[in-house]
């Protein structure tokens, strides 16, 4: 008995793509959600060493900020792949499903993708020298890899260029059905 495989239509090749990217992107702020939590834990542990011990704290205060780095650039991505981000609602939710896809389809088109690519271009030379130099903390007893963090701005506009693919291509029908 042979198995036949059924064709792979370009639909059905774009709808894996857009499920792939959400998957990973989703994955990704999951992950990234953790940084809150260790956050909390530093941050506490900051004020028992300042206010108690007088310790050098600015290494653990540093790792705070890149968390909370972290924590915001993959959660630009996670936001917009899970629809939890900042938007205007006073029209949009009175339009037509089919209305909503356009206006969607056209915001990424004209406003999210070109935003993103703008990120990740002019943030290119701004990152690189950053890698070049090794640069690292200003401050005495500082974290010495500065650079890793500035390359989270290049990453998130990568992880929102990938989001914004998916969302055009997992667009709901002009039904309301989505591809996705």
């Amino acid at each position: 008995m042979t198995i036949m495989k059924l064709p792979r239509t370009p639909k059905t090749v774009l709808k894996n793509v857009a499920q792939t990217l959400d998957r990973a992107i989703v994955f990704i702020g999951n992950i990234s959600s953790l940084a809150s939590v260790i956050m909390v834990v530093l941050t506490l542990g900051v004020v028992v060493l300042r206010y108690l011990f007088s310790a050098n704290v600015i290494p653990i205060q540093e790792t705070v900020i890149y968390l909370h780095s972290v924590l915001i650039m993959a959660g630009i991505a996670y936001g917009l792949a899970s629809d939890t981000h900042v938007r205007v609602d006073i029209f949009y939710s009175q339009f037509s499903h089919r209305v909503r896809r356009w206006l969607d389809i056209g915001g990424t088109l004209t406003l999210l993708l070109p935003v993103a690519g703008f990120l990740l271009w002019s943030s290119i030379d701004y990152v690189s020298l950053s890698f070049r130099i090794r640069e690292s903390s200003a401050e005495p007893g500082g974290l010495p890899f500065v650079y890793l963090q500035k390359a989270l701005i290049p990453l998130m506009a990568i992880l929102v260029l990938l989001q914004g693919i998916a969302r055009i291509i997992r667009a709901p029908d002009p039904d309301g059905h989505a591809h996705g």
